[in-house]
């Protein structure tokens, strides 16, 4: 049995439905359902007994600690974070109570229950922590992608504090001897994705007929990975990775915003096409860039794939369009993930942007 934190979010959720759809290997799933926690990811679990949903929080040190002792899991697997750069910009301190706060007293708890374990199970005992390539600052676009011995230059407060937590977990490996993994990925998409994100928010803008925001001139720079790669990368680095290694995570995909945007335009113009026949890309606006935006990131994954054999599956062209597809097909999935909390939060980000 495992643990994972974080499992109703976007890759997290991914996570857990390819597991149990590849394993008979049972989880607990520890979730506190926060605005882009959604039970409704899970739906097609409902009544299996391998997956135990519990709604809590990483910080609460008890229920961690509870959790630990009942089930005895032979490893942890954290995804749970505050992720949205935007939304730290608005508001920090949920990341920093999150990411940085939570990411201790889910070490601490796992330190106490890990010294408790006798060999083998001591020796085995893995504890993942995905984080982000955001870590690393930005890009010229001349310079190198980012490696795992690249310096830490976060830039944003959400960066800031992933960068804390990543720390803290290096920390815990060289000073109590922890089994840890730390896993960088770049831009994640595909199904569940929270739609204030760039790639839903376009498909769910375009279909709604609206405007399809971009930041700036749109060229900012992202490596783009499709979480159910990211998903087969994470098995594979709590299977084989040395313990105290970080691995990046890419998909080889550098693209700017405003490509990716044309991108998912022209794939609805072949699979949904408007009613008045006119293209979606009129529907692009240009908003104010947001403060300290990144200019680029990149991902040099070879040391996963040369250490541990993992490579993405998918290009971007056919990640994209099973992305497409998805939305097209969970339209209902989106109608009840967009709260009037969401739509306030789309007007306030973008709303106050726009040029």
């Amino acid at each position: 049995m495992i643990l994972v934190t974080g499992g109703a979010g976007f890759i997290g959720a991914n996570f857990v439905l390819d597991w149990l759809a590849q394993s008979d290997e049972a989880l607990i799933n520890l979730d506190k359902l926060t605005y882009a926690g959604n039970r409704e990811n899970l739906a097609t679990l409902a009544g299996d007994p391998r997956h135990i949903f519990v709604h809590g929080d990483i910080g609460d040190s008890q229920l961690t600690a509870s959790l630990l002792a009942q089930y005895q899991p032979r490893a942890i697997v954290n995804f749970a974070a505050e992720s949205h750069v935007d939304r730290s910009i608005h508001g920090p301190e949920d990341f920093i109570q999150t990411n940085i706060v939570g990411s201790f007293h889910l070490l601490e708890a796992t330190r106490a229950y890990w010294g408790t374990l006798a060999d083998p199970a001591r020796q085995g005992f893995r504890f993942l922590h995905v984080s982000t390539d955001e870590v690393y600052g930005s890009l010229r676009s001349d310079e190198a992608a980012f490696s795992e011995t690249h310096a830490y230059e976060p830039n944003s407060p959400y960066s800031a504090s992933k960068a804390a937590s990543d720390h803290l977990v290096r920390a815990y490996h060289h000073t109590y001897g922890l089994p840890v993994l730390t896993t960088n990925c770049s831009n994640n998409y595909g199904p569940y994705h929270f739609p204030e994100k760039l790639i839903p928010l376009m498909i769910v803008n375009a279909l709604a007929g609206k405007a399809l925001p971009v930041y700036g001139d749109g060229q900012q720079i992202r490596d783009w990975l499709y979480v159910k790669d990211h998903c087969t990368a994470i098995r594979r680095v709590l299977e084989a990775g040395r313990p105290g290694e970080t691995y990046n995570v890419g998909g080889w995909n550098e693209q700017p915003n405003l490509d990716i945007v044309h991108t998912v335009c022209q794939l609805l113009d072949e699979l949904h096409p408007r009613a008045d026949g006119r293209p979606y890309r009129e529907q692009i606006t240009t908003v104010a860039d947001r403060p300290g935006h990144d200019r680029r990131y990149a991902i040099d994954a070879r040391k996963i794939e040369n250490e541990l054999g993992w490579k993405p599956a998918e290009t971007f062209a056919t990640g994209i369009r099973k992305t497409v597809l998805w939305y097209l097909e969970n339209q209902k999935w989106v109608h009840n993930v967009q709260s009037g909390s969401y739509r306030d939060w789309v007007e306030k980000n973008y709303g106050e942007r726009e040029k």
